[in-house]
This record gives C-alpha cells, sequence and structure tokens, in this order.
C-alpha cells in the first residue's frame, strides 16, 4: 500500500513529466495548466495547489539539469562532452527542449539557459589550455545548443540521422577545441599572441 507522501510524489512527477512535455511541444504562452492536468491524469486545482502557479510550474519542468561535473584531461572533458551531446541526440531531453522552445518568448527561461550554459562554460574553459579557452568553451556550448535545437526542435534535414553518424562529424569539432588542435591543423587559426 502506498503512503500519502508516495502518491503525492508520484503525481508531481507526473505533472512534471505531462508540463515538460507540452511545455517542449507548444511553449510556455500555448500550454494550459488544464492541458497539463488533462495529460497527468489529474484535475487543474491539484496542479495549482501542488506548484502556486503556472509560471512556477514552468520554472520546475524546464529547469536544465547539470551534465554532471565536466572534468579531468582534455582527452577526459572531450569524452565527456561527445558523451553528453550522443544522449541529448539520442533521447530528447525534456526539460531542456521546454526551457528551449520558451526562451523566445518566455525571459525566464531565456535567462534559466543561459545561466546553465554559463556555468558549465565558466567550468570547462578553466580546465582548458590555451589563452582563448572561454572562447573554446562558448563555441563547445553553441556546437551543442545548435545540435539540439536543430535535431528536436526545428528538424533540419539532415540531422534526422543516428546520433552516431552526427557524432561521427561533431566529435572531432569537440575534441579538436578542447585539446586546441586547431593550432597544429591550421596555423592561420591560432589564437593571436596578446
Amino acid at each position: 500500500m502506498t503512503t500519502r507522501a508516495e502518491q503525492r510524489r508520484q503525481t508531481e512527477v507526473r505533472i512534471l513529466t505531462a508540463a515538460r512535455e507540452l511545455f517542449g511541444e507548444h511553449g510556455f504562452d500555448r500550454t494550459t495548466v488544464r492541458m497539463v492536468a488533462t495529460r497527468a491524469g489529474s484535475d487543474p486545482g491539484l496542479v495549482m495547489r501542488y506548484f502556486g502557479s503556472k509560471e512556477k510550474l514552468f520554472a520546475q519542468a524546464a529547469s536544465i539539469p547539470p551534465d554532471g561535473a565536466i572534468e579531468g584531461s582534455p582527452a577526459e572533458i572531450a569524452e565527456q562532452l561527445i558523451a553528453a551531446l550522443t544522449g541529448k541526440l539520442t533521447e530528447e531531453p525534456a526539460a531542456a527542449l521546454a526551457a528551449l522552445r520558451a526562451m523566445f518568448s518566455h525571459p525566464e527561461a531565456a535567462e534559466e539557459v543561459r545561466t546553465a550554459m554559463t556555468a558549465q562554460q565558466r567550468q570547462i574553459a578553466d580546465q582548458l589550455p590555451g589563452d582563448d579557452a572561454l572562447v573554446r568553451s562558448g563555441v563547445l556550448g553553441a556546437l551543442t545548443l545548435g545540435l539540439v535545437i536543430s535535431r528536436h526542435l526545428v528538424k533540419l534535414d539532415g540531422l534526422d540521422v543516428p546520433a552516431a553518424e552526427l557524432m561521427a562529424v561533431a566529435g572531432p569539432l569537440i575534441e579538436d577545441l578542447v585539446k586546441d588542435e586547431r593550432a597544429a591543423r591550421h596555423p592561420s587559426l591560432a589564437a593571436p599572441t596578446r
């Protein structure tokens, strides 16, 4: 027999799952509390009682879970970034997609995405070699964001292939950016000396 606390937790999980799906599909403005309640098999009053408002529900549903600490040698960092991106390309990251879709019309979502990405960008940059580590880390973040948006939201032609096929192209780019191997291949791309 499930306890009342377990039932509440299961209901919250169902509501958050439904909210992530709907915010990801329709964005913040077109998703209603009633739609979330219907998909979760609940009622709008219960959604409001558990989460307080549509904005608070969105904040929890669209919070972007961190990829975890990315650390180690440049080779290990590249491996971790490639694994994280492969996962995002294989399975639709529901919370991230909700935030990404809503970020163009909802300032709180844009701030959520920026905060999550900036924190990871700085953490990675602190471990990379080279004077332009922050720039390269920013490009890594843009590459990740661009691929996730282009594959799952925009659905660009050519990106509907298996994740492994995409990573066969993107993986070496990530490795080059992390290890700063651009200068060895293309001396004209080396960071300017200060």
